[in-house]
């Protein structure tokens, strides 16, 4: 039997015995951090990325470097000690070396760290398999996930493992992997890898493992605090949870952490089973001690996450890497694109759950740079926004670090009930934290989020003029989004499927942001009641834990791999740092458009009179839709163009490259 014996005697975070430990008993220390989103250099206080002067003033935290050094500390530490480093995904997407390399600087300093078992985050999916395959191929540990499958047509078949047995100190240590079952709603797997429900799936690995005899199992996760401990944690055979997804910070020391490290929790099978996380961005290390008996039982679990602060010396040698491999992108990270009178918030926290400053930011430039067309009504995922920026010069690699993902904006025409059940689905997952909380511009609602999902949103009013006026629900509006949450991403399959006269291909989100700022300049950040909380309950703001002493000797560090050449940049994936987005001449902002009223439905131009066949020369900034107004006078006829020149993805329109216009009829 897995486990015969019950533990006693707890308290929230050690599990305690009164006599010593038996011969038998066995200890584990394991390292950990997740969602480390590519923040390969390291982070200020706005989780953006930190500068020379803030670094030399020692305000930051995290990094690649940093990461490395603490790890090969706390292996010093704990020389002659069982040691397992895990890594519980979300290591893509969230900087310019993202952006540039898709994934292979971020991989390379993972290989550097010795790491036992990685899990997949969703993240990893974002460019499907573009990005994840040379991941898995070049990856220097094996990577773990009982839940995704994928078939002989995928790049990732076979590289994938629903778990592993690593042998530790002459004991054998089970290590299953799981992701969130709704990776296919918030990412881009693709056709041909499927991801499986949680719990079905690693219960079946775990049994596995159990059947080999393995009494020891550690669940490495990326699904989410609530789920890993309330649903994960009571998988039978399960022992430890190192989780992911939710950037959750556990602590015994932050009085406003979300949960003790470890959270104990009651496993049907009468024993305790400690669940951790880390927060996220490299911040933090975590380092857990775990005590098992001679059953897989867990007798002992306690520690604390360490605080990746000034206090850690970042590497030297992996300094000097990450600005060799910065140097493609550091002209275009220092372009300075206006100024701000105030910081601007974009963090994780606020903009998942009510009104903030960067979703007014970003919706707002979304609706100046298309109002136009009669877009009236603009929504921004929460999940989408990525850091803050602080006060004064902003800078494209600022916006870049708070739009990484190379969206475009979108535009459609939706009903005005389908609006509200959009709205509906933003707040649907409020206490998950989920990226899909609407930010809004030309749009007022109010919910209560003590209602049951689906039945939160009240009160919604839309722009009229200098008016606010409720939604006609029977009304058709134009609506602006990005093309990931158009296309159906973070649960919005409403506009999937309700959307008409859908148009995916406009300019990039960051670039149309960094020509608002430009315009505006200096700009304010400002929040003012466009989303309203009925009966809010303040949230307390987090506090900075106390960095945790380690308490043990440690083992060696290991030798550093040879000097890697620098990556090649993947095709396809450095538009950014090849084709920067334009900036105006001489720091000169470009005059700001008139604030114009836009209409609530736009009156179509006369289509152009039939004529002959034309090519045009693309330049900076062209999209389809712009084009097709041009020639034809309408807009919705971009396809014709499209069609006639397939050689051309139309989100990335060659600039110099000719056209062909076929005639307008």
């Amino acid at each position: 039997m897995k486990k015969i014996a019950v533990i006693a005697a707890l308290s929230a975070s050690t599990l305690g015995l009164s006599a010593g430990a038996s011969f038998a008993d066995y200890t584990l220390n394991i390292l950990h951090f997740n969602d480390w989103h590519s923040r390969i250099e390291s982070n200020n206080k706005y989780e953006s990325t930190c500068s020379a002067e803030e670094e030399t003033k020692g305000e930051c935290v995290g990094g690649a470097a940093r990461l490395i050094t603490a790890i090969r500390q706390e292996r010093d530490k704990l020389k002659g000690q069982n040691v397992l480093l895990l890594n519980a995904g979300d290591n893509f997407q969230g900087s310019l070396f993202y952006t540039t390399y898709k994934g292979a600087a971020e991989e390379e300093f993972l290989n550097q760290m010795g790491l036992d078992a990685v899990t997949l985050g969703n993240h990893e999916f974002d460019d499907g398999e573009t990005a994840l395959v040379p991941y898995l191929d070049k990856a220097k540990f094996p990577v773990v996930s009982a839940n995704v499958n994928a078939n002989e047509k995928s790049g990732a078949h076979g590289k994938i493992k629903p778990s592993i047995v690593v042998e530790i100190g002459g004991q054998k240590i089970g290590i299953v992997g799981g992701i969130t079952n709704d990776t296919p709603e918030i990412a881009s797997p693709g056709p041909n890898i499927a991801i499986a429900d949680d719990v079905k799936s690693m219960t079946a690995a775990v049994e596995a493992l159990k059947a080999e005899g393995v009494n020891k199992i550690i669940a490495v996760t990326h699904i989410g605090y609530p789920r890993e401990r309330d649903v994960i944690a009571k998988i039978p055979g399960v022992d430890v949870v190192v989780g992911g997804h939710s950037h959750s910070l556990l602590s015994n020391t932050d009085p406003k952490a979300e949960g003790p490290y470890p959270t104990m929790v009651d496993n049907p099978d009468g024993y305790k089973v400690p669940v951790v996380q880390a927060a996220s961005y490299s911040k933090y290390l975590g380092e857990v001690k775990i005590v098992f008996d001679d059953n897989g039982v867990v007798k002992e679990a306690s520690g604390d996450p360490i605080h990746l602060d000034k206090s850690i010396t970042p590497d030297p040698q992996v300094l000097a890497r990450i600005k060799e491999l910065g140097a493609p992108i550091e002209e275009l990270k220092a372009k300075e694109v206006g100024e701000t009178t105030a910081a601007i918030d974009g963090s994780r926290e606020t903009c998942r759950a009510r009104e903030c400053s960067m979703g007014n930011l970003v919706s707002d430039a979304v609706l100046d740079r298309v109002k136009d067309q009669g877009v009236t009504i603009v929504f921004s995922n929460g999940g989408g926004l990525r850091a803050s920026i602080d006060q004064g010069k902003v800078t494209m690699g600022e916006v870049l670090t708070v739009l990484p993902f190379q969206n475009t904006v979108a535009t459609f025409k939706l009903a005005g009930k389908d609006v509200v059940a959009a709205l509906e689905n933003g707040t649907s997952q409020l206490e998950d934290g989920a990226g899909r909380f609407a930010q809004v511009a030309g749009l007022k609602y109010s919910f209560d989020k003590s209602k049951a999902p689906g039945s939160r949103i009240s009160d919604v009013l839309v722009a009229d003029g200098s008016n606010w006026v409720p939604i006609d629900e029977n009304k058709d509006y134009i609506v602006a989004t990005n093309n990931y949450v158009r296309q159906g991403g973070d649960g919005y399959k409403i506009f999937a499927e309700k959307a008409k006269d859908a148009y995916d291909y406009g300019p990039s989100l960051e670039q149309v942001v960094a020509d608002y700022l430009s315009a505006h300049n200096p700009y304010t950040p400002k929040v003012e009641g466009r989303i309203t909380e009925i009966a809010a309950n303040a949230a307390a703001e987090p506090a900075k834990p106390a960095e945790a002493a380690p308490a043990e000797p440690a083992k060696p560090a290991e030798a550093a791999p040879a000097e890697p050449s620098m990556p090649a940049l993947p095709a396809g994936s450095n538009d950014i740092a090849n084709s920067p987005p334009s900036l105006p001449a001489d720091g000169a902002a470009p005059p700001a458009k008139p604030a114009e009223a836009a209409p609530s439905e736009p009156a179509k131009p006369a289509e152009a009179a039939p004529g002959a066949e034309t090519s045009h020369v693309i330049a900076r900034g062209d999209t389809y839709w712009d084009l097709a107004v041009k020639y034809y006078g309408d807009g919705t006829r971009w396809k014709v163009i499209a069609d006639a020149n397939p050689g051309h993805e139309p989100r990335r329109l060659p600039v110099g490259a000719t056209l062909t216009i076929p005639a307008a009829k």
